[in-house]
């Protein structure tokens, strides 16, 4: 049954191909209003008018022979980076109905009725970035939500094969999935960025496959609206990069790559609309790439995660407006830190003295400004571990020592 998937293609349907929308949609942001503010969008890309003049003759129109090759300064980073992305491609075994579905007319059943049949069909499409080649493999990091439900997993490299992939290890609460190909087909890696180095108005592309592999390897330019932004999904938080690059469905787990060419980010979703409704344009987020290297790290080496945790919910101080800390209930005057929105009862943050209201301020003498960072040093521990927190509690720090509990 594998092999049918060796000659699956895509199913187009009028161009388009058949599938679900796979960038995930954030309703509402923390506050409902978090995020209620932006930034004027800048252009660093100049072109030299006297080069990219069109000469003009009184017989004939021309075009100069002294035109601009490359006036995009972002096209350096995205030949860095464009044969490191490919289309990943969600197969799933379609279900067949029998004739015997009569038999349900008349309230009857038929325990054949409907089954699944051997034949693999595209089910949605996103991106994904080759990162590493290493003993005769080649690692794709991609979005978990992309393979999620899978039968098959193929890849679309760019240079046009399709082979086939498997799913190293997945994680949803980063919504985060490594993928394996046989490594005679990697033909380029991307390399990471620090994405504690991003600022507000720093020039990013996006690049990926929008609407699927047949806008394979499109690019988007923008700038970094926010370099650590706290969201808060239907069943998670996290720290994002905040980018106004256009982020479309099948943008899913490709790259935000700065202007060294180097991936900063792994694009996962967008918010569509506010927690009223209102239409909004221009609001992309990526996981960042330091907490992209934790994660897939621990999927190869052991193909899941298994998370310490503080038992706490959390939110990062210099993500927050300071217009909106009052309608949040925060009143502490400091900038960075994270601060403790609730504390699970009888959990490990509990049971050592931490409350609500609480800005964790350093865990084992490491500062920390955003939930990147802390989940960078927890996830450097064990389960069982005892970590020293310092908070600041209404004014004065205090350090106590909580022993890690598992997700």
């Amino acid at each position: 049954m594998e092999n049918n998937s060796n000659n699956q293609k895509p199913r187009k349907n009028n161009g388009m191909i058949a599938k679900t929308a796979i960038v995930g949609v954030v309703a509402g942001l923390i506050g409902g209003g978090i995020s209620y503010y932006g930034l004027d969008q800048l252009n660093n890309t100049q072109v030299n008018n006297d080069q990219a003049q069109t000469s003009i003759s009184s017989n004939s129109a021309k075009v100069s022979k002294n035109s601009a090759k490359n006036s995009g300064t972002m096209t350096t980073a995205y030949n860095d980076v464009k044969g490191a992305v490919v289309s990943v491609i969600n197969l799933k075994r379609q279900q067949s109905s029998s004739s015997s579905d009569f038999y349900g007319l008349f309230g009857g059943s038929d325990d054949n009725s409907s089954k699944k049949s051997d034949k693999l069909e595209t089910y949605s499409e996103g991106s994904g970035v080759v990162y590493m080649k290493s003993n005769g493999k080649g690692y794709i990091v991609t979005n978990n939500h992309v393979v999620s439900g899978s039968d098959a997993i193929q890849v679309l490299l760019a240079n046009g094969k399709t082979v086939n992939a498997k799913i190293v290890g997945t994680d949803s609460a980063t919504d985060l999935a490594v993928l394996s190909i046989d490594a005679k087909y990697v033909t380029q890696t991307a390399e990471f960025g620090d994405s504690k180095s991003l600022q507000a108005g720093q020039s990013v592309i996006a690049v990926g496959s929008p609407l699927g592999s047949e806008y394979a390897s499109t690019v988007t330019q923008g700038i970094i609206s926010a370099p650590s932004r706290t969201i808060t999904t239907s069943s998670n938080q996290q720290t994002v990069i905040q980018t106004d690059a256009a982020i479309n469905p099948g943008n899913s787990g490709g790259a935000l790559v700065n202007s060294a060419g180097q991936v900063i980010g792994i694009n996962s979703m967008k918010l569509s609309q506010s927690s009223d409704g209102t239409s909004v344009e221009g609001m992309g987020f990526a996981i960042p790439s330091n907490e992209v290297v934790t994660i897939v790290n621990q999927l190869v080496k052991n193909g899941k995660i298994t998370r310490p945790q503080l038992g706490i919910r959390v939110i990062a101080l210099n993500g927050i407006p300071s217009a909106y800390r009052s309608r949040l209930g925060i009143h502490s005057s400091l900038k960075n830190g994270i601060y403790v929105d609730s504390v699970s009862k009888n959990g490990s943050a509990a049971r050592a003295g931490m409350k609500a209201k609480d800005v964790i301020t350093k865990v084992d003498g490491k500062s920390v400004s955003d939930v990147a960072s802390l989940h960078s040093i927890l996830y450097n521990h064990k389960v069982g571990d005892t970590v020293n927190v310092t908070v600041n509690r209404n004014g004065r720090d205090i350090t106590m020592k909580v022993k890690l509990e598992g997700n």
